[in-house]
């Protein structure tokens, strides 16, 4: 061996890097903190939705009855197996989705109405819904008043933007 290599083996720096790697057992002596050491959802929550530690609320509101059921059944099945599915895997942030489903019964009061009771009795977190801009309409100045989340699942004429949808479908322009 070398003279150099032997005074590698016996430098002050090697000699604190393998001390301190010696110590890295020793750190997980240290208490950390823990899921435990953080405040339950119930003491943090300032929103007054429906979300707790181990669920969280939202709505489904499609008509399932009159005119334009045999439209909208085909989203809400698609939404309650998003939710069987998401939940399947853990849920979001680990929580389980718990649904409400109210039928706006093809009748754009109605809707109105329903949204009403999913975000002030019901606490949803947020609501998927509508098919119609009618019914889209007729439940928007909730949204806005009650300050609550409406996911639109179709397309729609544009012309409208609102902090309180998120249009997922294409309007008039993105269509060919």
């Amino acid at each position: 061996m070398s003279d150099e290599i032997k005074r590698g083996l016996k430098s002050p720096l090697r000699r604190k890097l393998l001390a301190g790697m010696a110590a890295i057992p020793a750190l997980s002596l240290l208490p950390r903190p823990t899921l435990a050491d953080v405040p339950a959802t119930s003491a943090v929550n300032t929103t007054g939705l429906a979300v707790t530690d181990t669920e969280v609320t939202v709505g489904i509101l499609h008509s399932v009855t009159g005119t334009m059921a045999i439209s909208e059944t085909g989203s809400v099945e698609a939404e309650k197996l998003a939710i069987e599915q998401i939940n399947a895997t853990g849920g979001v942030l680990g929580r389980k989705i718990k649904f409400i489903q109210e039928d706006g019964a093809s009748d754009w009061p109605t809707f109105a109405e329903k949204a009403k009771k999913l975000l002030v009795n019901d606490k949803c977190a947020a609501v998927m819904g509508c098919w119609t801009s009618a019914s889209r309409k007729a439940v928007l100045p909730v949204f806005e008043q009650y300050n609550g989340m409406l996911y639109y699942p179709t397309f729609y004429e544009g012309l409208e933007q609102s902090k309180n949808v998120i249009y997922t479908g294409q309007e008039a322009t993105q269509q060919i």
